[in-house]
This record gives C-alpha cells, sequence and structure tokens, in this order.
C-alpha cells in the first residue's frame, strides 16, 4: 500500500530526521499497556517491548479493541470459518499474551467499524481502563501512518482518551507508524524511541505463530524465501524486504512519542 507524502502531522514533538531514537528503558517503567484494535497487533508492533517489560518486572496489559472476527485469514491450509473466526483469535491472543506475559481485556467493538463508533465515548471507556490500570506507558497506533481504518481511528481514540485526563496524570503516549507507507519519514521523522528487542525476539516470534490464523502465510513465505535464498534463485529486491522485515520482527521496535493536546489527522 502506498499513499502521497502528507504535511508534517501536528502532532509531531520536534523531531529532526537525523536524530538517533532514545532507547526504550523498560526498568524505568512502572507499567506498560499496549491498545491496540485487533488481536495479532501486539505482537506485530510491541511484541519485544512487552516482553521486555514483563521480564522487568513491570506490569504488561493488552486492552483489544474488537474480536478480529473480519480478519481475512483463516489459516494455511484453512482451518477456521467466519463462524468460528472470533473464538479461535481469541484463543490465539490468549496464547500470545501468556507467552509475552502480559494481562488482557477486550472493549468489544465491532471488527472493522471502529471508525464508524463516538470517538470520545470510546475514549472515555479507554480513559477509565487507564486511569484503572496506571500506566506509566501507553502504546498504541500513530493516527494516520497506521494503514488500516481500525488502526488510524483507535490511535485517535486513544490519543483523545489520555487529552481527557489531567496533565499530571497522564501517562507517556507512544505510537508505531507503519513504515511501508511512502513519505512517512519525510511527515513525521524518525522515530523518538527504539526498544531493542535482540534478547526476546524468539519469544515475539512464538507470539507472532500463536496467531496460526493469520500468520502462517507469512511464516510458509519466509520459508519459501529462504529455500530460495540457499538455492542461489532468491531476489536480490524481494530478499532485502524480507530482511528489513525481520529486523523490525526480531531487532528493534520504534515509537513516535505523541503529544496527547496537539490535533491528529483524523481531526
Amino acid at each position: 500500500m502506498t499513499t502521497q507524502p502528507r504535511s508534517a502531522s501536528r502532532n509531531r514533538p520536534g523531531n529532526e530526521l537525523d536524530a538517533p531514537p532514545r532507547p526504550f528503558e523498560p526498568t524505568a517503567e512502572t507499567g506498560l499497556l499496549v491498545a491496540l484494535p485487533h488481536p495479532d497487533d501486539e505482537s506485530f508492533s510491541s511484541g519485544g517491548t512487552m516482553a521486555l517489560c514483563a521480564d522487568a518486572g513491570v506490569r504488561v496489559d493488552f486492552l483489544c479493541a474488537t474480536y478480529g472476527d473480519m480478519g481475512r485469514r483463516m489459516g494455511r491450509p484453512a482451518f477456521a470459518d467466519r463462524e468460528s473466526l472470533r473464538d479461535v483469535r481469541v484463543g490465539e491472543l490468549r496464547a500470545a499474551c501468556d507467552i509475552l506475559g502480559s494481562g488482557l481485556r477486550y472493549l468489544g467493538l465491532r471488527d472493522r467499524c471502529v471508525e464508524f463508533e463516538d470517538p470520545n465515548e470510546v475514549a472515555l471507556r479507554v480513559r477509565r481502563i487507564i486511569e484503572e490500570l496506571r500506566p506509566s506507558t501507553v502504546i498504541s497506533f500513530y493516527p494516520g501512518y497506521a494503514v488500516h481504518p481500525d488502526h488510524d481511528s483507535f490511535g485517535h481514540i486513544v490519543v483523545l482518551a489520555v487529552r481527557q485526563m489531567p496533565a499530571s496524570e497522564r501517562p507517556r503516549l507512544l505510537g508505531v507508524a507503519i513504515e511501508v507507507l511512502d513519505g512517512v519519514l519525510e511527515a513525521i521523522g524518525k522515530p523518538h524511541v527504539a526498544s531493542d528487542i535482540r534478547g526476546v525476539g524468539q519469544r515475539k516470534i512464538a507470539a507472532l505463530k500463536a496467531h496460526r490464523s493469520q500468520t502462517e502465510v507469512m511464516f510458509a513465505q519466509w520459508e519459501k524465501e529462504d529455500a530460495k535464498l540457499a538455492a542461489g534463485e532468491s531476489d536480490p529486491t524481494v530478499n532485502e524486504q524480507l530482511r528489513r522485515w525481520r529486523s523490525r520482527m526480531t531487532e528493534s521496535e520504534a515509537y513516535y512519542e505523541m503529544d496527547p493536546d496537539a490535533r491528529t489527522l483524523l481531526e
């Protein structure tokens, strides 16, 4: 998926393109809440950071907005259908959160329909959960740079939830942007914070594999390209793309610090 470069986001604290990201320090956290719309979003975007915090004795929770029952994939070969997919994905997410050391709760929103919710009403529900859990950091998607309408819409809702809180009680808010979008770096700069996940990279892979209905296709593609590489038949462009993707999956997770008082691209 591609899009035209956007103007610099109003939700961007100053960030020079060549400034190196600051390290994410799990031991500095008193609680981590990852708030994203779908099962598997947590493992793809933040699974390593979640595992690092859990290993440091920090409470970790995942707030999943939907049950992911409108997901496109049913396994390879298919072992789920539209009727069973919700139960399948609930079980997969429970297994992934156990691997990552995370608690789990749902908002129960309708999958692929988050953009049609009243954002302020849902934000109030999210705010109450934040106030209950009192995390020092909340991770969500960066509104406008997250590919999927549910991603953008729920990221915006989480920004509103933190905005509703008194400034003295707000957690740090970190946003995940999807780098495959053209013009992301030009629009919002390089990420502010990076989490070195090399020590827990295989835990993240295990969590991703727990989301079997959604990730079997990806892992099959990895194996296919590995076989081509071993046989000297790999496409250099595809191989480089795969190398970069694997790096993001097993080496580093990057985040943007978001100012909840700044307007998002959805406002």
